[in-house]
């Protein structure tokens, strides 16, 4: 179904659909090939894409969090690994531009002011083996240096190094004052101590090249220490930003997959004049209302974020459990509406040689994306049940400075 938009969102859709048909024509290529798109990245350059969410008035389009979901999903349709790449950088920037607006902090105008001038683009790089993708512990180890810390350890799925200039990161320091901490951290991807390792040999979203990195005795200042927290705490100024305006936007590309899907079915149906067909009916109704379902939580989601509810009326693990929400039924959605297509679709979902099989295969990445499906379903089911899985660091106290909580947890077993 269309979007019922305003001049401004249809502006952007527009924007991100001219780039989505031009990507879906090329999106076969880096996924044969298991390559980076660069030559898309060049299209969003050139077109002020990367500047999405830049503020107007520091040189970009100033697209607001529902404006960027809406961005997403249509870009999505045309190569999901090109948007669940560049969301890398468009979430991020966007996340400091909503602080840059609360707080004007002119460092961070500088950076927005840059990536305004196309000198930046970000990736951010937090995942890691054996430890679950919350931001509350890292096996990276950052040790105290003079000015600054020694960083040594390994990420995965580091989507969007391939043409990042700069991304942030999670590390673990046992060398502080209120015990073990985890730091969020910044870096240039040039520097000699990351190493981009070439493990990316995947089912589906072949194009994104998330590939592993490695720090050999990096060295972070402490001014590109950019927060803190205590190990194994919720964090309000983690759920604030790299959750709540960050998770939801992986949806957004899920179902806008799922979109693409759905438009190169009816063109088959239509072509075959099948469109009469009960069945056929019958199917096209039920992705309708997993399309709508999902992007009516997406936009309540919006709603909460940009209103401030989301942080203002709930506790911090209620906010991370509506967050996860947002994502998990836009990427379940996503891979039911996949699924149920094919039995329109038939033997050329198997085939090759035409996009939808790519899109299946890109669509089954999203169930195990951050929050997976475990990971919300228990995230929701202890919150429903009143049952505190972390210890929370609330907005009044969360920064460099802030203490453990160990006394807060309700049933858990965990500390």
């Amino acid at each position: 179904m269309q979007h019922c938009l305003t001049d401004r969102q249809r502006e952007i859709v527009e924007l991100a659909g001219r780039l989505a048909d031009t990507f879906a024509e090329r999106a076969d290529g880096p996924d044969r090939e298991n390559r980076f798109p660069v030559e898309n990245y060049e299209d969003m350059r050139e077109t002020g894409y990367l500047r999405l969410t830049v503020p107007e008035e520091l040189g970009g389009y100033g697209a607001d969090f529902h404006e960027l979901l809406l961005a997403q999903e249509r870009l999505a349709m045309g190569d999901g690994a090109t948007a669940l790449a560049v969301n890398m950088h468009v979430s991020p920037v966007g996340q400091w531009a909503a602080i840059w607006r609360e707080t004007g902090n002119p460092k961070l105008e500088e950076f927005l002011r840059a990536v305004a001038r196309d000198e930046i683009v970000w990736a951010s790089i937090t995942s890691e083996r054996g430890v679950g993708n919350d931001l509350t512990d890292s096996t990276v180890t950052a040790e105290r240096a003079d000015g600054g810390y020694r960083v040594n350890g390994r990420k995965i799925f580091g989507t969007n190094s391939a043409v990042a200039t700069h991304f942030s990161f999670t590390a673990r320091t046992e060398d502080h004052e209120h015990g073990p901490r985890v730091l969020l951290m910044r870096t240039a991807m040039g520097e000699e101590a990351v190493e981009i390792k070439q493990t990316w040999d995947t089912l589906g979203m072949r194009g994104t090249q998330s590939n592993d990195l490695v720090f050999t005795d990096l060295f972070v200042p402490d001014e590109d220490v950019v927060h803190s927290m205590p190990v194994g705490h919720f964090d309000a100024t983690v759920l604030k930003t790299a959750f709540a305006r960050g998770i939801a936007t992986f949806g957004a590309v899920y179902i806008g997959i799922a979109g693409g899907g759905i438009e190169w079915a009816r063109q088959m149906v239509l072509q075959r004049g099948r469109e009469t067909d009960p069945v056929v009916q019958h199917i096209f109704g039920e992705v309708e209302l997993l399309q709508e379902s999902a992007r009516a939580m997406l936009y309540r989601h919006a709603q909460e974020v940009m209103s401030g509810d989301l942080f203002d009326k709930y506790s911090v693990q209620e906010g991370l459990a509506r967050t996860s929400l947002s994502k998990a039924v836009c990427a379940n959605n996503g891979l039911q509406i996949m699924q149920r297509l094919v039995d329109v679709v038939g033997g050329p979902a198997y085939m090759k040689r035409f996009p939808f099989e790519r899109m299946l295969r890109d669509s089954l990445a999203g169930p195990i994306m951050p929050y997976n499906n475990v990971d919300t379903q228990r995230m929701l089911g202890a919150t429903s049940l009143g049952v505190q899985l972390k210890p929370e660091i609330p907005p009044d106290e969360s920064g460099h400075g802030s203490r453990p909580h160990t006394d807060e947890l309700v049933g858990s077993g965990e500390a």
